[in-house]
């Protein structure tokens, strides 16, 4: 019947793509199948192999250019006085210790301005040593006792080389020397300056371990409790160490506008980046510029734009203009911008404006600080800085433009940025990888539910062509029960007539 055979043509043919089928009904399938079971007549050359060897690793990259060369030769050659001078520290790691310890000093210098870097140092010395030799003798001594105190404490040897245990020392030194009212070679101070800078590895620590909870650094809070304790501890009117006496205002500044000096105002700037190290002299300030710039240009800048808002913001408060001249309202600013401007967050521009927004907070909040402190007989330090890069710290925002790197990552801005870039590169990497992955999925997926589709529509149809030959069948037994049933009456009928014969047959014979 046609159903019948259709049915089974479409099972021959389901069956003929089984792998038994091919096995035994396609010899020359059979031999490819067997040829890696037997010897190889056609193994591949050496020149083929070497090609896809050649393949699997990919296009031969192009020698560098005179160009490229050059300039990889000129970033290493700067590489090795610039940033942190990583192939220095590696090369100081092996000298002796005095020497180590000298280069350990300048880092810590240095570390005041976030710069990691022993030639910026020895500049800032320099700096010091122009503006007073006291002075400088004072950071000197109190640099080298806080890098011992560290080492007795069985601090972290990578820190202590980073600098990291010295810059509070250098500023106790310092300013301890400023604010006294005994004059210079005063070799008496020298004692309470080495036992404050020796407590400055100890506070830190302390400040260390709850700050290392929100993953923030102690800046120069040390500093500032250990000075306003000497301060407070001696005072203006004392017999071994008197202090400065520090007054809070009690009249009107008087402010002429067409007084102002141009001059001073912008030699301001090179001032509040000295006024970091309690310095007042612009040549000083100059010389830091300097060493900023040899390190991180970035840092440089920040630092001269964060003087330059302090400056600002003094003409803007209606301060008075010595004050501006002498750099107090543009230190504090100094540091606030560093620290924002790429050195705790990868720069952008919305970083770059975060810097200059928290420079002008700072200046607000210093002058703040400042006319609460002075009702005490104490300066306001780097307490403004402190407080308003703290806050701005624990800035959070949703965009991605804002990053603020693990302190484990902090180096110097450049390498800030670079470590940024890699870290968006590799995510943009991850994330072309998952969406890969997912676009195969679901081709995958589509096709399984294809195939899926495929075999259920055989399926199917199997299901219908079978429920169509069994009613055929059932129809073909239908018609011939109704034929058995219609071809036995006739046989009675002949059975019947073959008797009236024969008995005819007989009467006729009797």
């Amino acid at each position: 019947m046609p159903g019948l055979h259709s049915t089974k043509d479409i099972q021959k043919n389901i069956k003929s793509f089984s792998p038994a089928s091919l096995s035994t009904t396609s010899p020359a399938t059979t031999l490819v199948e067997l040829q890696p079971l037997m010897a190889h007549p056609n193994l591949p050359s050496d020149h083929d192999s070497i090609q896809r060897d050649k393949k699997e690793k990919g296009p031969v990259q192009p020698a560098p250019t005179t160009l490229q060369r050059t300039r990889a030769r000129f970033l290493k050659g700067v590489s090795y006085f610039s940033g942190d001078m990583k192939a220095f520290g590696k090369w100081m790691e092996k000298q002796f210790l005095l020497l180590q310890l000298l280069d350990w000093v300048l880092r810590g210098a240095a570390q005041v301005m976030f710069v990691n870097n022993p030639l910026s140092g020895l500049i800032i010395f320099g700096g010091l040593i122009l503006q007073n030799y006291w002075w400088a003798l004072n950071g000197f001594v109190g640099t080298l006792a806080a890098t011992i105190s560290a080492l007795i404490l069985r601090q972290s040897r990578g820190a202590i080389a980073a600098g990291l245990y010295g810059y509070n020392g250098i500023l106790v030194g310092l300013l301890m020397a400023v604010f006294s009212n005994a004059g210079d070679w005063y070799w008496w101070l020298l004692l309470p300056n080495i036992f404050m800078s020796m407590m400055c590895p100890i506070v830190s620590s302390a400040l260390a371990s709850i700050n290392s909870r929100w993953d923030l650094p102690v800046f120069t809070l040390p500093f500032n409790i250990l000075v306003c304790l000497h301060m407070v501890a001696t005072g203006h009117f004392n017999h071994h160490f008197p202090q400065v006496l520090i007054e809070p205002r009690s009249e009107l500044p008087n402010i002429t506008w067409a007084e102002i000096d141009v001059a001073k105002l912008f030699m301001s700037v090179p001032v509040g980046i000295g006024q970091v190290y309690g310095c007042d002299n612009p040549w000083t300030g100059g010389i830091f510029i300097i060493s900023l710039f040899i390190s991180s240009p970035i840092t440089c800048a920040h630092a001269v734009l964060g003087s330059a808002v302090g400056m600002v913001s003094g003409l803007a408060l209606a301060a008075p203009f010595g004050d501006i001249y002498f750099g107090l309202w543009g230190y504090n600013c100094v540091l606030a911008c560093i620290a924002i401007g790429g050195m705790f967050y990868a720069l952008t521009w919305q970083v770059h404006l975060l810097a200059i927004t928290c420079a002008f907070f700072c200046a607000y909040l210093g002058s703040a600080i400042a006319n609460i402190m002075s009702n005490f007989g104490l300066p306001a330090c780097t307490w403004p800085f402190c407080l308003s890069a703290l806050t701005f710290l624990l800035l959070t925002t949703e965009t991605k433009r804002i990053f603020k790197l693990p302190l484990a990552k902090v180096t110097y801005p450049e390498k800030n940025l670079g470590f940024f870039w890699k870290m968006k590169k590799q995510e943009k990497m991850e994330k072309a990888e998952k969406e890969r992955k997912e676009k195969e999925e679901q081709q995958e997926a589509r096709e399984k539910e294809i195939i899926l589709n495929e075999k259920e529509k055989l399926r199917l149809e199997l299901e219908r062509m079978e429920n169509s030959e069994e009613s055929e069948g059932k129809n073909d037994e239908t018609l011939v029960r109704d034929h058995t049933i219609e071809v036995e009456p006739q046989d009675t009928a002949g059975e019947n007539n073959e008797n009236n014969v024969t008995e005819v047959t007989l009467a006729d014979y009797v």
